[in-house]
């Protein structure tokens, strides 16, 4: 940094370019840009510099499109329409719902990218597994889901989607060979089927087209702001004031002295 560089250097990036008449993203003029790239491709050119094209950007784009929404039920959702009813703006909404997506709701993806590499390194399945859970706990990220049981509907056409880039040889296609393989593992140790969630389905298109595990936390909040932003002005739509999480007449239960 030099004295005459000083104020341009404090932030540095490599993403945008642009002086007066002209904008630059990731070296391609803007005005080359628009009506010549998808938004989902789009998407991916700002994030990780290069283009996608081809099986792999159809595979980025179902991912995106199949976690926009999971229904009211969904806090990140739920929060959206509640801020919705208490008089902020549409963006202020939105921020609300994307602001309740953590570890928990909304982190499985990253956490599954993970999973994923930890077994593809390993040399044996079970043991991988067995590690995992004794650094994390028993729960393995991606897998199970409370209410779409025993097959999740978005995760077998994810997964086909997959096969089909595999077979065209745009990907690998051996983290889905991972994932149905961690899902027999569990069947067996339950005695039932387990099923591969959406986190775990789209976090095996992330990882087969190369994303570090943070960016699938990071695209699952790109996809579920789509549902949120649906939901906030749906509800704005609808009307309402200060809407809680249950209708007034339902209480709380006090457990206090």
């Amino acid at each position: 940094m030099t004295q005459d560089s000083d104020v341009a250097d404090w932030w540095r990036t490599s993403i945008i370019e642009m002086e007066p008449g002209r904008i630059s993203l990731r070296g391609h003029p803007v005005q080359d840009l628009i009506g010549n790239i998808g938004f989902a491709p789009m998407i991916w050119l700002m994030v990780m510099g290069d283009k996608i094209e081809g099986p792999r950007a159809a595979l980025f784009e179902a991912a995106l499109v199949s976690a926009v929404d999971h229904g009211p039920q969904a806090p990140s959702i739920a929060a959206a329409r509640m801020a919705a009813t208490c008089g902020v703006g549409l963006q202020s909404a939105m921020a609300t719902g994307l602001n309740m997506l953590g570890d928990v709701h909304g982190g499985a993806g990253e956490q599954a990218v993970a999973l994923y590499h930890a077994v593809d390194a390993a040399d044996d399945l079970g043991r991988a597994l067995e590690d995992w859970r004794a650094q994390y706990g028993p729960y393995l990220p991606g897998f199970g889901h409370r209410f779409h049981k025993p097959v999740d509907p978005r995760a077998p056409r994810l997964l086909a989607l997959v096969d089909q880039a595999a077979a065209a040889g745009a990907v690998s296609g051996r983290f889905a060979d991972i994932a149905r393989a961690i899902g027999a593992h569990l069947a067996a140790e339950r005695g039932k089927p387990v099923a591969l969630n959406i986190d775990g389905a789209t976090a095996v298109i992330y990882a087969e087209l190369g994303c570090p595990a943070p960016l699938a936390r990071g695209f699952f909040g790109l996809s579920r702001s789509v549902g949120i932003l649906a939901h906030a002005w749906e509800q704005m739509e609808q009307g309402g004031r200060n809407k809680g999480p249950t209708p007034p007449a339902y209480r709380w239960t006090f457990d206090g002295a």
